[in-house]
């Protein structure tokens, strides 16, 4: 046979499932378009929870704070515009402020306040001769360490709770320190009337 008498076969277009048709479905790299967005959309959620993860704690710790500080000034104004309550402070609010106010003590007046910084407790009381040696050794003091003369609650506590140190009354005072966490009190005696003495205390405690 000659090679005019060849016949001529046409050539074939490669089939649709052949492997040289694969990357027109695809991206080029072998992965279905499907399966690539779902890659990127676990990607992003696990970012996402990543940032929540860090940073609402973060977030969380900076408002606690902020509230934290503001909650102290409030707290502190709420007292000096409600002014002392007209009652005993509770046995366990005494105990935590080392405030052995004698049984015989008439016209007890108290508040609390607390911030970041130091928890107070503010304490006025009448009471006897007696009544005033017996709370002075409790605190852990006594009758000799009280200075003729002196006050000893700050200005600022004194604008807090409104309390009168000016002249013309017989003061006396002292301050009790005690070793933190413990409180340490600023104890101030109206003394005019040795039989009927009027104390002041400003029980302090550094958390």
């Amino acid at each position: 046979m000659t090679a005019a008498e060849h016949h001529i076969v046409p050539r074939q277009p490669p089939s649709s499932g052949s492997s040289g048709s694969s990357g027109s479905s695809g991206d080029g790299d072998g992965t279905p378009p499907q399966d690539r967005r779902r890659v990127i959309r676990r990607r992003l959620i696990t970012l996402t929870i990543i940032v929540l993860l860090i940073g609402i704690p973060a977030g969380y710790l900076v408002i606690s704070a902020g509230q934290s500080r503001r909650s102290g000034k409030d707290k502190e104004a709420e007292a000096a515009a409600q002014g002392l309550r007209e009652d005993w402070p509770s046995g366990m609010q005494r105990r935590i402020f080392e405030l052995p106010i004698p049984g015989n003590a008439a016209g007890v007046q108290y508040y609390e306040t607390n911030n970041w910084k130091a928890s107070r407790m503010y304490v006025k009381f009448r009471t006897t001769s007696a009544g005033l040696d017996r709370f002075l050794s409790g605190v852990g003091t006594g009758r000799a360490a009280l200075e003729t003369g002196k006050v000893t609650i700050s200005d600022r506590d004194v604008k807090i709770t409104g309390w009168y140190f000016g002249p013309g009354v017989d003061w006396a005072g002292t301050v009790h320190k005690n070793k933190d966490p413990r409180p340490t009190q600023n104890i101030t005696v109206n003394m005019t009337d040795p039989a009927a003495p009027v104390v002041y205390v400003v029980s302090a405690a550094t958390p």
